[in-house]
């Protein structure tokens, strides 16, 4: 039996720059990924299937349908004779929530299957699996701090910065994209501009001495996402808003096209402590302190 983490992937800076001719969306991203994640194993057999289970499987939606065995199959295509197996999913993280969960879980199972093939993580069936499978699985091969650009195709290399202590929260609301990005209101061809009236501007590879340094650069950068998905789904900005109330936050911002959000604190300590606050005064959320790296 092998096995992998699936952890959550945070978009820490999400700026839009504007909208291909191909449709896509070209962004330009920080991403770093958290300590809560789902586990995936997969047993070696004759053949390929899947089995979810866990707090948020439900939600997950049918077996067949799941981006692990989009992947696998992908993959499969790509390398004929690919040694595959029954793959088992202990899915914790909400979907539909921002943080990359169907598409960690994907990235995680073409880890599982190079392994078990005995193939180098960036063999090139491997990325052109990643690729083809969905946007987000490139950035969560490798799941490590880093720039992602254009329709997440692009993958930086990953960056030396210090790690984060952060507190998730997603309102329990599913969130699609397409109506974010439909809310956004880009045509083909245009790009984006920010509400100074400039045009939106690639994010920089941050280059921070220490916690503090980073966190005080992140705050000088937005999600362009974040209306759009408060137009979406109104709960965001409550959460925003119970964030930035919390004890100790230095920043709050949405993750991805929502509706998880994530708050930074100074140490591991304030996280637990707002946490624990947020989580009494909305026992309906989805809360959970954690390390983002």
């Amino acid at each position: 039996m092998l096995t992998e983490r699936a952890p959550a992937k945070v978009n820490l800076a999400l700026h839009v720059l504007g909208r291909r001719a191909d449709g896509y969306h070209a962004l330009s991203s920080l991403v770093a990924f958290a300590g809560i994640a789902d586990r995936l194993a997969l047993a070696p057999g004759p053949t390929l299937s899947l089995t979810v289970d866990g707090p948020t499987a439900t939600a997950a939606g049918p077996d067949d349908d799941n981006l692990v065995l989009r992947a696998a199959r992908t993959f499969a295509a790509l390398s004929p004779g690919l040694r595959a197996g029954a793959f088992t999913l202990l899915k914790r993280l909400p979907v539909a929530a921002g943080i990359g969960g169907g598409s960690s879980d994907a990235a995680a199972a073409l880890r599982l299957l190079a392994r078990l093939n005995d193939l180098a993580p960036d063999h090139p069936a491997v990325l052109e699996a990643a690729r083809c499978t969905g946007s987000d699985v490139p950035v969560c091969l490798v799941p490590r701090l880093r720039m992602m650009e254009g329709a997440g195709e692009t993958v930086g290399p990953p960056l030396a910065l210090p790690p984060l202590f952060a507190v998730l929260v997603n309102p329990r609301v599913a969130v699609e994209t397409p109506p974010v990005f439909a809310a956004l209101g880009l045509e083909r061809g245009a790009m984006f501009a920010t509400t100074t009236g400039r045009q939106s501007a690639p994010v920089d590879a941050p280059a921070a001495p220490d916690r503090a340094a980073l966190i005080t650069m992140l705050a000088t950068l937005r999600n362009d996402l974040e209306a759009p998905a408060i137009q979406v789904a109104p709960a965001i900005a409550d959460v925003l808003a119970a964030m930035r109330a919390a004890t100790g936050c230095r920043l709050a911002r949405m993750s991805g096209s929502g509706a998880t959000c994530f708050g930074l604190f100074d140490d591991c300590h304030a996280a637990a402590k707002a946490a624990r606050a947020l989580a009494a005064e909305h026992p309906g959320w989805w809360v959970k302190p954690t390390m983002l790296r």
